[in-house]
């Protein structure tokens, strides 16, 4: 396994239409493992094949979500998934605001409406087919990670007021990393 570097906006293949997974074979597979590590060490909660360079439609997502919510020092409870080729087939008409952040947007976080329930279906890394009901995080999540794969970033949600706002907030804080690094 290896951790893939992560591209960030404005990176030209963040914007590019990922092509449909043909085969679910060893490659995909690795690709898949070596997603889920890169994704941890982020560390973050999904990540698509597009942000590491590859524009297929794969993604996987891990919520990480505690065992115990009521116990802050409950252990995370791990639930990798793996979506390829995911398509949504009906979504709620009722949006709720969910404060995303994004693996390619380092460090910025921004409130963007999305539908809180849908149906999915995708394959998983077995090339099994699921079609399942999503709702909360995870169907906020798989949305994010969808727009991946159609070139969108969840700053494109945002006015051009906020969206300028939190694309100036990065530029400052590369500046600062560099100046770091230098």
């Amino acid at each position: 396994m290896a951790i893939l570097p992560i591209y960030e906006t404005p990176d030209p293949v963040l914007r590019e239409i990922s092509k449909p997974v043909e085969n679910v074979d060893d490659d995909i597979r690795t690709l898949i493992k070596d997603m889920f590590e890169t994704m941890y060490a982020a560390p973050g909660i999904g990540l698509a094949a597009v942000q590491v360079g590859k524009p297929i439609r794969l993604l996987v997502m891990d919520l990480q979500e505690p065992e115990n919510p009521d116990d802050p020092e409950s252990p995370v409870k791990k639930e990798p998934r793996v979506f390829i080729n995911p398509e949504i087939v009906e979504s709620s008409d009722h949006e709720v605001p969910y404060t995303e952040g994004c693996l390619s947007v380092p460090d910025q976080y921004a409130d963007v409406m999305r539908p809180d329930r849908l149906r999915a279906r995708w394959l998983d890394e077995n090339g099994e087919a699921h079609e399942e009901e999503l709702e909360g995080l995870l169907a906020v999540c798989l949305q994010h990670e969808m727009d991946h794969l159609e070139g969108i970033l969840f700053i494109d949600h945002l006015s051009k007021l906020k969206r300028d706002m939190v694309l100036k907030k990065l530029a400052k804080a590369r500046k600062v990393r560099g100046a770091r690094a230098a």
